[in-house]
């Protein structure tokens, strides 16, 4: 594809000409409230008057999806590319437009979470039970998070309950013997709400590795042709208070414990918690003056094994604490002015140099809009104690054409600080590595009729000092750049009664350092990906199928190692036979295929789920 700008420009020409003439009474949610998201400016927007690139993943689409993880719903996004080494409870890592897998921030309900050794978040970890929907921001927000949002933001937030006292049930079965229950109950009154949720889930598993030992070793470095199963337990807690002047305090609680088998040289089991405790109290100091303190303690805990004996702990915890203030005037502007604080701390059985680290940030926003343009600037400066002080900021601007076109514009700068494994891991760290930095600037056209809507956004990102593994030294080291251009798109629409949801990333991404990898690509960033989901209601059955389409990627920094491209197909059907009760099913991967995601490690082939669920519907 010589020109993939100007040929996915021209489909999507094509696509909205015939679904406009062949359907032009469709009423693809026109009227539909929009989702109202938070993490893009860390205050409440429409989607539709964002200027970020945003996705808002419901309730509703997991449950329509039927996905069984959270990497099920991020590799349906446009954008993402997700590793995974080999099946459930298996490490998973998610690249958002070409960036690191560690240039991703993850916040639940708020609350930052990951492992301050790895630098990443155990995304195989998270109940998918327990999310009441999850919202993805492309593109740098270092100037309002600070470190690690340099290729975006993702934020999960739990079950919340309402007024009404609500049981929920659900119970899979898929291949592999796997065993899947989530229950939980909700409500509360005027003014109070609570959602409490348990999950379970046990598979025996397959093969998550076809490795190579040393001498030469590749993978997992070993061969163990075994099952490696998984086991996990969940619970999740929310609740929270309204009282009578608007004040507003919640409070939120979630743990999971997992126990995976995988294959390894040094170990193969490990037994990890995560765990978020924090709450939120939001008031009104005048009446034009929000302001919330929220506070949080995240876990990320795990004991390895070889072979059922012990080997190693690696603990990190993470305590959070953040002063918000919004203040609006002249009806359409806020100025947003915070403090953020944060700490780091590691408890391992191996000797770091270092075991702690702690940043403060001050933050400032405005938002404002001028007739048809929409404008916000923010800026933000950090303090890392190992590091000393950084300076981002971002530029956005939006200007609506008519009510139903939007362009926008936007520049971001970012910043990353090394890992504690990264600077301190015995015998592959660099102590003296230095902060990576970036510089994005992004274009885009959005739109909406009442056929469905559609937006396409380009961007370019150059990553400086960018931190990645010397095979010769098997270190880590700082190189010179890396560039990565991207170009995304999605269209809604409906045709015939089938709703259609599809994405399409181009990606080019280039590494720019001074040694033999220049000019190489970075390695697992998918450089086409393709994702068509349709689904189709009948009253009581619905009916939907997704497509995934690949394209290839390397596996490692010199290129030599190469992942093929691939395509899946999954099948869903959902029928309703009693007032609250569903039954569902799921045919993961139709047609059987071989494919990696990341070299040596195995995914599953064909896979039938079966899931019957209850919830009651809100009483009338």
């Amino acid at each position: 594809m010589k020109n993939p700008s100007r040929s996915i420009i021209n489909l999507l020409t094509i696509l909205q000409t015939v679904s406009l003439l062949a359907f032009p009474q469709a009423g693809f949610g026109g009227d539909e409230l929009e989702p109202v998201v938070i993490t893009a400016t860390r205050t409440a927007r429409t989607a539709d008057t964002t200027l970020a690139s945003v996705s808002v993943i419901t309730r509703k689409d997991i449950e329509r999806l039927q996905a069984q993880s959270v990497q099920d719903l991020l590799r349906n996004e446009v954008g993402f590319s997700v590793a995974n080494n080999g099946g459930a409870g298996k490490l998973s890592n998610a690249f958002i437009r070409g960036t690191e897998s560690d240039h991703v921030l993850v916040l639940i309900d708020g609350i930052k979470i990951g492992s301050a050794t790895s630098g990443t978040t155990a995304f195989q970890n998270l109940p998918i039970e327990q999310i009441e929907r999850i919202e993805i921001v492309r593109g740098p927000r270092s100037s309002l998070y600070g470190s690690e949002a340099i290729g975006g933001v993702i934020q999960i937030f739990t079950r919340k309950g309402n007024k009404q006292t609500r049981p929920d049930f659900s119970a899979s079965v898929g291949k592999y013997y796997t065993k899947k229950v989530g229950m939980g109950i909700s409500g509360g009154g005027q003014r109070a709400w609570y959602n409490l949720q348990l999950s379970g889930l046990n598979t025996n598993g397959f093969n998550s590795c076809t490795g190579k030992p040393f001498p030469g070793g590749a993978g997992c470095f070993t061969i163990e042709p075994d099952r490696d199963a998984y086991r996990s337990r969940a619970g999740a807690l929310r609740a929270g208070y309204r009282f009578s002047n608007q004040t507003e305090i919640d409070f939120t609680m979630s743990r999971t414990e997992g126990d995976a088998e995988f294959d390894g040289s040094f170990q193969n089991e490990g037994d990890t918690v995560q765990q978020i405790v924090g709450g939120s109290i939001k008031f009104f100091p005048t009446e034009n003056w929000y302001s919330t303190i929220a506070f949080g303690r995240s876990l990320d805990q795990s004991d390895n094994f070889k072979d059922g004996v012990y080997s190693s702990t690696f603990d990190s915890e993470r305590d959070s604490a953040t002063w918000q203030n919004d203040i609006t005037f002249l009806d359409d502007h806020t100025l947003t002015l915070g403090l953020d604080y944060l700490d780091d701390t590691v408890d391992s059985s191996v000797i770091y140099n270092v075991r702690s680290r702690n940043n403060k940030a001050i933050f400032a926003q405005y938002q404002g809009n001028y007739h048809n343009h929409d404008v916000i600037l923010a800026g933000r400066r950090d303090d890392n104690q190992q590091f000393g002080t950084h300076s981002t900021g971002s530029l956005s601007w939006g200007y609506s054409l008519n009510r139903d076109i939007r362009l926008t514009a936007a520049y971001g700068s970012a910043f990353k600080a090394p890992s504690f494994n990264e600077l301190y891991f015995p015998g592959s760290s660099n102590p003296n590595l230095e902060p990576e930095s970036s510089d994005t600037i992004e274009i885009g056209i959005r739109g909406k009729a009442s056929w469905g809507r559609w937006d396409v956004t380009a961007y370019h990102t150059r990553v400086d000092d960018l931190i990645t593994f010397d095979a010769t030294t098997f270190t880590p080291v700082n190189v010179n750049s890396a560039s990565i251009d991207g170009l995304e798109t999605r269209l809604q629409t409906q045709l015939a009664d089938w709703d259609i949801d599809a994405n399409l990333t181009l990606l080019h991404t280039e590494n720019k350092s001074a040694d033999i990898n220049h000019g190489n690509e970075l390695p697992r960033r998918v450089q086409q990906a393709l994702n068509v989901n349709l689904d189709r209601d009948y009253g009581k059955l619905s009916a939907g199928l997704s497509l995934h389409w690949r394209g290839s990627t390397y596996d490692n920094l010199s290129n030599s190692r190469k992942i093929k491209g691939y395509t899946t197909a999954d099948l869903r059907t959902a029928y309703q036979f009693a007032r609250d009760w569903l039954v569902q099913a799921r045919i993961d991967n139709l047609f059987n295929k071989d494919y990696e995601t990341a070299s040596f490690y195995n995914q599953p082939k064909a896979d039938i789920w079966l899931t019957l669920r209850y919830q009651p519907r809100n009483n009338k």
